[in-house]
């Protein structure tokens, strides 16, 4: 699969933590255990550098060596430590090797014999939440698209665009972030590739006023998806906030029932803070499901799982990088494969 690959290569600063990390669990031994030699193993010249590299030795160095270790308390802190500074979070990886421990506690494991294990729970972890934008009946379908400053909102925005254009959706864009031209810009340019209006108005404007007249308008035309920027808010912005709320109060004057999604859009590389951002929001705008970014550029994707254990809200799409094949919807079993370091 062409996209495993792809996450599998944006994953490798996350995989490459845990896997390094399980391979000093493994090497730990309890005095007076023994273990078959590692082989010495080069790399193969004809490799790309990054097929060549630390973590493809080490899954070499799985397949080809008997070592392994026994399954004991000791081990089962050192994993839950391995998990944590992957940014899966203090109750996740609790639970998660609790749940490894339940059935293999004291057998002999070696370290892609953890990983399949990880992977299993990690994907059982995820799969509930795994689910694509809904699409409703109603037009326009009126989807609301927050975060923070830097999230990705914006591209983010530009991409679902012209992915519902190409899958046969009417689309209309309001460019609701007012006071940032650039944000502006940066739409214009998206519904320019996708052949979809982008709605705007005077910098400094109300962006509450811009959405009223940005759903007036979807209806003139018939659309079947207004997508809603917003300006990039800190959590801790009081005024901004209730800028939001006054967006989503004017938006349900004109239909109760929207807005019908609103979307958290969510920079990977803040790891934990992730958590605090959707506990705002959620009580804020009513997140009906998340969007994660720049997996590719962190070694913290395992905020990922600590979203879904503790939130279980819809995680719609993950992004991996600029390009519009860079939003993909998300793939539970993929995702978890890719985050410990196993092959497809």
């Amino acid at each position: 699969m062409a996209f495993f690959k792809k996450l599998a290569d944006r994953l490798f600063r996350s995989s490459d933590r845990i896997t390094e990390g399980l391979d000093a669990v493994i090497d730990a031994q309890a005095p007076g255990v023994t273990q078959s030699p590692q082989p010495n193993l080069q790399p193969n010249p004809q490799q790309s550098p990054k097929a060549a590299g630390f973590l493809n030795r080490l899954f070499s160095a799985d397949e080809g060596s008997e070592k392994s270790r026994i399954l004991d308390d000791t081990m089962l802190e050192s994993l839950e430590e391995v998990l944590i500074r992957a940014d899966m979070g203090v109750e996740t990886a609790l639970r998660v090797t609790a749940q490894i421990a339940q059935n293999h506690m004291g057998k002999r494991l070696s370290s892609r014999a953890i990983k399949e294990l990880l992977a299993d729970e990690i994907t059982r972890i995820l799969t509930p939440i795994a689910r694509p934008l809904p699409l409703f009946s109603q037009k326009p379908q009126v989807v609301l698209v927050v975060g923070v400053n830097g999230s990705g909102k914006t591209t983010t925005i530009g991409k679902l665009a012209l992915q519902f254009k190409a899958a046969g959706k009417s689309v209309v864009i309001a460019a609701g972030d007012t006071f940032r031209a650039a944000a502006v810009e940066q739409l214009q340019v998206w519904g320019a590739r996708a052949e979809v209006p982008v709605l705007t108005a005077p910098e400094g404007s109300d962006p509450a006023s811009l959405a009223h007249d940005a759903i007036t308008k979807a209806r003139a035309l018939g659309a079947d998806l207004l997508l809603i920027d917003t300006a990039g808010r800190l959590q801790n912005r009081a005024d901004l906030m209730e800028e939001l709320a006054k967006i989503i109060r004017v938006i349900g004057k004109l239909d109760p029932s929207a807005p019908h999604n609103t979307l958290l859009v969510l920079d990977a590389t803040t790891g934990q803070n992730a958590l605090s951002q959707v506990e705002i929001f959620q009580s804020l705008a009513k997140v009906t499901g998340l969007i994660m970014t720049k997996l590719d550029g962190t070694a913290k994707g395992g905020v990922l799982v600590a979203l879904a254990d503790r939130f279980g809200l819809p995680i719609h799409a993950i992004g991996l990088g600029e390009k519009i094949d860079d939003l993909s919807p998300f793939d539970p079993s993929d995702f978890a494969r890719a985050l410990v370091g196993l092959e497809e």
